[in-house]
């Protein structure tokens, strides 16, 4: 090696011994990883009326009034007679919220529940769902003529650098250690919202 070389390998080592630490606690926020960060990837809103026509019109309303944005339509994958439901008439509608917005009605929604889930309400993959009986709950207020709707919260947890997996270009895998489980959500609802699991 050149001599250069060996006196910065000196300095380094000299830097590492003298410090303090308090400097190796400013040197580990520093370097905190900001891709290990887990975010809110989307929120999915759902209300499931069972059938097609006027009320199922009413509830996409309701959506559309919380969200500001047009609700989707679902149908239905089999014919069940006892239900009174054919294939493919439009039974639910959903709506997909990303951002602040998302941010925003989930907090609405977690104040219905007090901050309280169950642990069974978290899946494997790091997701979590919960539901409420009726949508005025959430500060929207009351219509006599859309009536009262029960609505479903889906929300999906991820990191930073998911896109790999979806582009086009140079498409990839998110390794294991990058994907949120299951105790890694739990531990990001208690912190961010000082939320209580409950076993039943």
């Amino acid at each position: 090696r050149a001599p250069t070389q060996m006196f910065r390998l000196k300095q380094r080592r000299q830097r590492a011994l003298c410090a303090t630490p308090h400097s190796l606690s400013v040197m580990a926020e520093k370097h905190e990883n900001p891709m290990r960060n887990i975010r809110i990837e989307k929120l999915n809103l759902n209300i499931c009326v069972g059938e097609s026509g006027d009320r199922l019109t009413r509830a996409a309303r309701v959506l559309e009034q919380l969200t500001e944005q047009q609700p989707c339509f679902s149908k239905a994958r089999y014919t069940m007679r006892s239900f009174g439901i054919r294939r493919n008439e439009k039974i639910a509608t959903h709506v997909t919220v990303r951002g602040e917005k998302a941010e925003e009605i989930l907090e609405k929604g977690l104040k219905v529940k007090e901050f309280e889930l169950l642990k069974r309400n978290f899946s494997n993959t790091g997701n979590f769902g919960f539901g409420i009986s009726e949508h005025i709950d959430l500060g929207i207020k009351y219509d006599p003529t859309s009536g009262i709707y029960g609505m479903d919260f889906y929300i999906q947890l991820a990191r930073p650098g998911g896109r790999v997996s979806r582009r086009k270009h140079k498409r990839g895998r998110v390794g294991f250690s990058h994907r949120v489980t299951r105790e890694e959500a739990q531990k990001w609802f208690q912190t961010k919202y000082d939320g209580i699991l409950m076993d039943k």
